[in-house]
């Protein structure tokens, strides 16, 4: 059973990069305070992540913080190195990176998804989370886990 409206996020170690080095975080610590939008995608550097779902929450972050939302957050199944590398590549500017590198999280949240048939192992549906003090005020998924439609940016920012 997945996450819902009303839950409150789960306890869960991430790793991100802090100061240069691999640091690991709390999910309560990194997601739990405050007005976070959080957008799960299932992997870096693949084409519907790195050309539509990454790049519309670089191009409306203004936006979506100017609607009150104090943090912006990406999470995916990969290594924080790899985290990193994406966003510096994709001009994250203040979206905070978010590696879940073992799925503890995706399958915290009940969206982790076996592509293995794709040779990616297991992954996180692509999914955005509005969370306020550690609480789902609004769950968009993706209807098959992996589309662009539910979770983008302007979708998110249209429900702020």
């Amino acid at each position: 059973m997945s996450i819902t409206v009303g839950d409150t996020l789960p306890e869960v170690e991430l790793r991100m990069m802090v100061d240069g080095a691999p640091a690991s975080v709390s999910s309560t610590e990194i997601l739990g305070s405050g007005r976070v939008v959080l957008f799960a995608v299932p992997g870096a550097f693949t084409p519907g992540c790195s050309k539509v779902h990454f790049p519309g929450y670089v191009e409306l972050a203004e936006s979506i913080s100017a609607a009150g939302v104090d943090s912006i957050a990406c999470i995916s199944v990969n290594d924080v190195f790899v985290m990193d590398a994406w966003g510096q590549a994709q001009g994250a500017g203040d979206i905070v990176m978010l590696a879940d590198p073992d799925a503890d999280f995706a399958k915290a949240v009940g969206l982790e998804v076996d592509a293995t048939g794709f040779g990616l192992g297991i992954r996180s549906k692509r999914y955005a989370l509005v969370l306020q003090d550690g609480v789902v005020e609004a769950f968009l998924p993706e209807e098959d886990g992996f589309s662009v439609m539910a979770s983008t940016a302007a979708c998110v920012l249209a429900g702020l």
